[in-house]
């Protein structure tokens, strides 16, 4: 991967010349990379923008603008678009429309924070093959579209940035080779991704913030609890889905009416086919007891044992 590094600088290099560069930072392994390459090639002419859209991970900020600090030297936009973001996707029910919705948002998003930025023309992301594959976003890509990755499906025709993407034709193994390559920490190399569109395709129907609010309490369970039993290196994703359908309960001896959660834990090696991990049943019955008991609005957990294909990692 050393030469891949030293080609991509140099790419990026003779890309760019002398314009300045914005980079979309979510926390995830892709982007980061991204930004290390292109902070790399062009030093202060990159600025990061960090887009809160209200469908992150519970404390994504404080992690990303840590190890923002700890790893970068560029400047870093942190933009609070929450209120915008789930504005446009009320009510809004097709996933491949929450998708179109979230991506033309983010570009929007940006191009206001790009007119702040003297110069900036390009912009930067961490798009990698699956994701185009996905998309049928190229030659050599499948010619049905399986779901739009919202940094190539979403994107509007008319936008004013051109595009840096040197990680488009690697899997995401290779990106973390990159990654380990450029010198950053492993806690950051390994960390499991996220979909560009965040909570949103996890969030299954409409999206409202007491449903994101819910999902991203039961999610950090499921992170905490496969860490906690060493199984984090040993899956490639794990996550909660938030389903729009309810089932009846007891609590405190009390009749419930209230919804279910799906637990998915994958293991892949170049997420182009997954298979569905085999959890240990002592954990399972710890990340069900502790969603049960600590989520408001939640009293069903289920498993998801589905392998891709023909499911798909994300719900959505």
């Amino acid at each position: 991967m050393k030469n891949f590094v030293e080609t991509s600088i140099e790419s990026i290099r003779s890309q760019v010349g002398d314009g300045r560069v914005i980079c979309g930072l979510s926390g995830g392994v892709d982007s980061a990379v991204v930004a290390a390459l292109v902070s790399r090639a062009i030093g202060s002419r990159l600025t990061c923008i960090f887009v809160d859209t209200g469908l992150m991970r519970k404390n994504e900020i404080d992690s990303v603008a840590k190890v923002f600090r700890e790893n970068f030297d560029a400047n870093l936009v942190v933009v609070d678009a929450e209120e915008r973001f789930l504005s446009l996707l009320k009510d809004v029910d097709d996933p491949q429309e929450k998708r179109k919705i979230i991506g033309k948002t983010f570009i929007d998003v940006f191009t206001e924070e790009a007119h702040k930025v003297d110069g900036a023309k390009f912009l930067a992301q961490g798009t990698i093959w699956p994701d185009v594959v996905e998309s049928g976003g190229e030659e050599g890509a499948p010619a049905k579209t399986v779901k739009y990755h919202h940094n190539v499906g979403g994107l509007p025709e008319d936008m004013e940035f051109e595009l840096v993407e040197p990680l488009r034709k690697l899997y995401k193994n290779e990106v973390r080779q990159v990654g380990l390559e450029l010198g950053l920490p492993e806690e950051l190399v390994w960390r499991h991704p996220f979909p560009g569109p965040g909570l949103a395709v996890r969030c299954l129907g409409p999206v409202s913030k007491p449903d994101l609010d819910c999902l991203r309490e039961a999610d950090a369970i499921v992170v905490e609890e496969i860490t906690k039993a060493g199984l984090y290196r040993e899956t490639s994703q794990v996550f909660a889905v938030l389903l729009p359908v309810r089932s009846v309960g007891a609590k405190n001896g009390e009749r419930t009416y209230e919804k279910a959660v799906v637990v998915r834990c994958i293991a892949t090696q170049d997420f182009m086919e997954a298979n569905w991990y085999p959890v240990p049943y002592e954990v399972l019955a710890k990340i069900s007891s502790r969603i049960l008991s600590e989520v408001d609005g939640v009293n069903r957990v289920a498993y998801d044992i589905s392998s891709k294909p023909p499911a798909t990692i994300e719900w959505e």
